[in-house]
């Protein structure tokens, strides 16, 4: 019998920029099953950036620049970027920066090596920004191997640190042990304290459970940080539906995972975190200042901690983030790398004008030399 007859098409490759939520939703499948593919973080799934973009309070300030390698009808790569225009610059940044803490393309893993540097050639040639500026790239970030003259991208000085708790622990108790003597008392400490008031209870929030509530509780303890520090974020505005929209996202997904710590019936420290990969990543902490001496928030850090180790995760990731807090307990850390590009008179001025401030402040930084005295 005949082996049957198979017609072999070449797929065509093409490229697009989409500016459009009309169109990111039309393509939203196809990425969706490239992100499956190609093993990416939740920050790079088209959901997260649609959410992102349906609630962002700057959206008149925005458009969206999402570039799409095609292989015929397949998707083989996405560089999820947006503008911003600041003081007269647009800058392209990634897509929802603002709430992702690690930035990279995607690519399949069966595609053609060269296809995001011929996808971001591609976005550089549409044009629609001044300057380039990508951030919170992973040593192994794929989007590393754009630096280069040609790719009009070179490394920028700006850099965050990343903190994990990795190691060869078989449960959160043996983990528990490896801490120091001060570290353990300081836990022990900081439940008594809390259980002088009632009755301490931690827990993963269930899937029926309301979110609701929780997110609303953390909106409110993270204004109130917020407002100490001098700091602000549209993710915790009053009636902000950012913070639900991306939570939403993680729920859909199957990975969020919500740690609380509660006193009675009073939810005095919360971490929102997501599984992935092996790892559980801390998104969102925050805890009920007025509980600060028993330290509620390290004491959740350190159940969820063991609650991970003891699900079998091989790491907890605090994302970005230099704290103290998170220093404390981490084991490893990752540099976060930036790079900087330009378009045009009008970003090259810009990014002229970025390094002559990094160099000016450089110098100033260093320690000058003494003064000699007319004696010397």
């Amino acid at each position: 019998m005949n082996a049957p007859f198979v017609l072999a098409i070449p797929r065509t490759r093409t490229f697009e920029v989409v500016t459009s939520a009309a169109r990111l939703a039309e393509i939203a499948p196809a990425w969706a099953a490239l992100w499956q593919r190609a093993g990416g973080l939740v920050f790079q799934h088209p959901d997260w950036i649609a959410a992102w973009w349906r609630t962002t309070p700057h959206q008149q300030r925005r458009t969206l620049r999402i570039g799409l390698a095609w292989n015929g009808d397949r998707l083989d790569g996405v560089i999820a970027l947006a503008t911003f225009k600041r003081s007269g610059i647009r800058i392209l940044e990634w897509a929802a920066k603002d709430h992702s803490d690690y930035g990279d393309a995607l690519v399949a893993p069966d595609s053609d090596p060269h296809v995001i540097s011929r996808l971001w050639q591609h976005v550089f040639d549409q044009g629609g920004f001044d300057l380039v500026y990508l951030n919170r790239l992973l040593p192994d970030a794929g989007v590393r191997g754009l630096l280069d003259p040609a790719s009009h991208l070179r490394p920028n000085h700006r850099s965050e640190i990343s903190y994990r708790v990795v190691g060869p622990w078989q449960s959160g108790a043996e983990w528990f042990e490896t801490l120091s003597k001060k570290a353990r008392q300081n836990y022990r400490r900081g439940r008594k304290f809390m259980e002088e008031g009632g009755a301490v209870r931690f827990r993963l929030l269930g899937a029926d459970d309301p979110r609701e509530p929780v997110l609303a509780r953390v909106a409110v303890l993270k204004r109130l940080w917020l407002a100490r520090h001098g700091r602000a974020s549209d993710l915790f505005d009053e009636g902000s539906p950012v913070l639900a929209a991306l939570v939403s996202v993680l729920a859909e997904l199957g990975l969020l995972r919500i740690f609380v710590l509660e006193l009675d019936d009073t939810i005095i420290a919360v971490s929102i975190n997501f599984e992935q990969l092996g790892t559980m990543m801390a998104f969102v902490t925050t805890y009920d200042p007025e509980y600060e001496r028993a330290s509620p928030g390290m004491v959740l850090m350190m159940d969820y901690i063991q609650w991970s180790l003891d699900h079998g995760l091989a790491k907890v990731d605090f994302l970005c983030g230099g704290e103290d807090f998170k220093r404390r307990f981490a084991t490893q850390s990752a540099r976060l790398s930036s790079m900087i590009g330009a378009r045009g008179l009008r970003g090259h001025l810009a990014a002229l004008a970025d390094r002559v401030v990094h160099v000016t402040e450089s110098w100033r930084a260093q320690p000058q030399p003494k003064a000699q005295t007319s004696d010397e």
